[in-house]
């Protein structure tokens, strides 16, 4: 993800003031800059780092600040930066896996608007939109919606309505996706290459809507009740019409099982496997955490059945401090 510093996007593709109903300069300042430092020894650390940056919006009076959960995962200290270089510690109120929000509330005064929530559900390819990162109109990108479907992320993650925008913000992660009444419509969470004629940088936002039924879990319980999804650990893509783990996070249920990178998922239980979003929606189906999923693989000209007993993925990482 690209870091911040000393930049602007492109005056052609920052949104001018005039073309939107709500006071544009004013909406863009509840985006704050976001920036966490995770322990070396997190379970996290080695994929994404530990000090990650990126963006958050004020969502509430209070100073409660959503963003995308990779940045604040396992972190240990959160610091917010106002538009006018104010500062002040966060602390990470929740996450949730499957929809990849992230909660951090302010611990100082913050004093900025906060953007009511909206909805995606209307939005459709052509919508008008403002992707929004920390700093202002010139870290903003006049963005329109260029797809919206099913997203399937190879760490076991799965998104059945993404919005995609384009041009592509630089500074994604966290952004705020803004509609047009100045709402909030979605966060930013990854940079991808549209295929086809086009080949161009795009924007991946998860919807607004996502974050409504589970706020009231993840502000007062740190995580959405009820039973957690299985998890095996495994990253698997798509290849050739094939589901193909790529790797294995260490110590995780399938690298225990001695699933290896290079085999073939071929079937869950009855269920045979055609693309990554079958895979995962057929190990969810089985029952929640710990249950064990059987799995058909190819590997080097044979075909394995290998169970594995799948994890609640929060048992591998670090819980947050308390403040």
């Amino acid at each position: 993800m690209a870091a911040p510093g000393d930049w602007k996007i492109p005056s052609a593709v920052q949104p001018r003031p005039s073309a939107y109903s709500y006071d544009l300069d004013q909406t863009l300042t509840a985006v704050v800059a976001l920036s966490s430092r995770v322990p070396d020894g997190a379970y996290t650390a080695e994929i994404l780092g530990t000090e990650r940056a990126g963006n958050g919006v004020v969502i509430g009076e209070d100073g409660l600040v959503l963003t995308i959960g990779y940045l604040i995962t396992e972190a240990e200290s959160v610091w917010l930066t106002a538009h006018d270089g104010r500062t002040a510690p966060g602390h990470v109120v929740g996450y949730d896996a499957v929809t990849g929000f992230g909660l951090v509330q302010a611990l100082g005064r913050l004093d900025l608007p906060h953007l009511p929530l909206g909805s995606a559900d209307g939005l459709r390819v052509g919508d008008r939109l403002v992707m929004a990162g920390a700093g202002g109109r010139h870290r903003a990108v006049a963005a329109e919606v260029v797809a919206r479907q099913e997203f399937a992320g190879y760490w076991e993650y799965l998104l059945d309505d993404a919005i995609f925008t384009a041009p592509s913000h630089p500074h994604w992660g966290g952004a705020a996706l803004i509609g047009p009444a100045g709402e909030l419509t979605g966060i930013g969470s990854l940079q991808l290459q549209q295929g086809g004629r086009d080949n161009r940088a795009i924007n991946m936002a998860v919807p607004i809507d996502l974050l409504k039924p589970i706020l009231h879990d993840l502000t007062t319980l740190g995580r959405v009740s009820g039973p957690p999804r299985p998890w095996l650990g495994l990253y698997a893509t798509e290849m050739d019409d094939q589901v193909v783990v790529m790797g294995l996070s260490p110590l995780a249920p399938a690298e225990t099982a001695d699933l290896r990178a290079g085999d073939i998922l071929m079937a869950v239980g009855e269920t045979e496997i055609g693309d990554l979003a079958g895979f995962l929606r057929a190990v969810w189906a089985l029952g929640p955490a710990g249950i064990t999923v059987p799995l058909t693989v190819h590997r080097d000209g044979r075909t394995l059945s290998i169970p594995v007993v799948s994890a609640d993925r929060s048992r591998f990482l670090v819980a947050p401090r308390l403040h």
